[in-house]
């Protein structure tokens, strides 16, 4: 992973985000428990689906990420 591989968007709201993830403005105890939106190295919405035991988020170019 190169530098501009690293996570640069929030996952909530998709805006510029430095040290990527989320960013303050949307870092809170309900944006905990979402599941992302948006992929976090481009920005991109991401097809969620989520179940009763977890989420899967895609993002068209980066990929699948799922619950823990």
């Amino acid at each position: 992973m190169t530098a501009s591989d690293a996570p640069a968007f929030c996952v909530h709201c998709g805006q510029r985000a430095p040290g990527g993830a989320d960013h303050p403005a949307c870092h809170n105890p309900r944006t905990a428990l979402e599941p992302p939106r948006y992929c976090t190295f481009c920005a991109r919405r991401l097809v969620v689906q989520v179940s009763p035991l977890g989420w899967t988020a895609r993002c068209s170019r980066h990929g699948e990420t799922a619950s823990g």
